[in-house]
């Protein structure tokens, strides 16, 4: 399949985990007529049916498609592709360790199953720590790198166009900007090669807008890694856009789009950097991740997508993977 043409009508995406980004990610696959056949598949048995029940009730309402649920990993298979989204939440006081830990450890026990009943699935990890998770994932299933990718910094780098379309006065579709490195407090912005329209972003000098100074770029940043935090303050956890995202992901696959996305994989060499899952703009088809694109990267950059890999890194040496 080439371009945007439709994928088969076989096509089936497994969901684990019934919870709000399990739930959110199954029914922005819905709404976008993404898969045929949708899967959830989650532990709670309850709570797993009151979801397939709940989006069963609004399939009038979407384009078609069929979807199940189970406690039973059995549900999962033919999968196309499996987005992993169960896992802890890190809860007040626990370290970042410890939260990986308890996700690395459900890793290693649920992806030989699903590789069971799903051989050929491509595996999209969105459990946190992303990056950390997507590695291990990685190594537990000996799958090629390709195949094993996590949801990295799409979301992110989501965030980050919406505030610089805010500042700026355009269209949130007109800027181009990515942020790279870890889904995490060391991800960075990659400003030098980001633009608006035609623009290139650092020579953003617009009369009756507001300039886009080292002040403006470095609030934006700010704002841009808390910005998970004050969701989860509010209400608790994020869910809607995780969903879209990942429903874009996914929809990059199975459509073989080849879209450029900064999804984490495991990189090889780019900025210096090798054995680690990290995000970068990468081009994403029904193969998975074709290829991580050559980034132009500034030196402050190339520093500080060198430390995010550190930072990352830290934390697979110390879970023994």
């Amino acid at each position: 399949m080439t371009g945007t043409s439709a994928p088969a009508a076989t096509t089936k995406v497994a969901v684990v985990g019934a919870g709000s980004v399990g739930a959110t990610c199954a029914y922005a696959c819905l709404i976008r007529g993404i898969g045929r056949t949708i899967a959830l598949y989650d532990i709670n048995a309850d709570k797993t049916r009151a979801e397939v029940l709940d989006l069963n009730h609004g399939l009038q309402f979407v384009p078609q498609a069929t979807v199940v649920g189970s406690d039973d990993i059995e549900v999962c298979r033919g999968a196309d592709l499996v987005v992993i989204t169960a896992g802890a939440k890190q809860k007040p006081g626990q370290t970042r360790l410890e939260l990986a830990e308890a996700n690395v450890a459900l890793s290693r026990a649920i992806v030989p199953r699903l590789l069971e009943v799903a051989p050929e699935a491509i595996l999209l990890l969105v459990t946190n720590p992303v990056d950390v998770i997507t590695y291990a994932a990685l190594k537990i299933s000996g799958l090629p790198p390709q195949r094993v990718f996590g949801s990295g910094t799409v979301l992110d780098s989501s965030r980050l166009r919406l505030l610089v379309a805010d500042h700026c006065g355009v269209a949130v579709q007109n800027v181009h900007a990515y942020i790279a490195g870890e889904h995490g407090d060391s991800e960075i912005p990659l400003w030098s090669s980001a633009s608006i329209g035609s623009v290139p972003l650092l020579a953003w000098e617009v009369p009756g807008r507001p300039p886009l100074d080292a002040a403006a770029r470095g609030e934006i940043h700010r704002r841009v890694v808390g910005a998970a935090g004050e969701i989860i303050r509010g209400k608790g956890a994020t869910n809607y856009a995780i969903g879209l995202a990942t429903a874009r992901i996914v929809e990059a696959v199975l459509y073989d789009q080849r879209q450029v996305l900064p999804v984490s994989s495991l990189l090889d060499g780019q900025a210096g950097i090798h054995d680690v899952c990290l995000s970068l703009p990468s081009v994403v088809d029904r193969l998975g991740v074709e290829m991580v694109l050559p980034s132009p990267l500034s030196e402050e950059e190339a520093e500080g997508l060198r430390h995010s890999a550190d930072t990352v890194k830290g934390v697979i040496k110390s879970l023994g993977l």
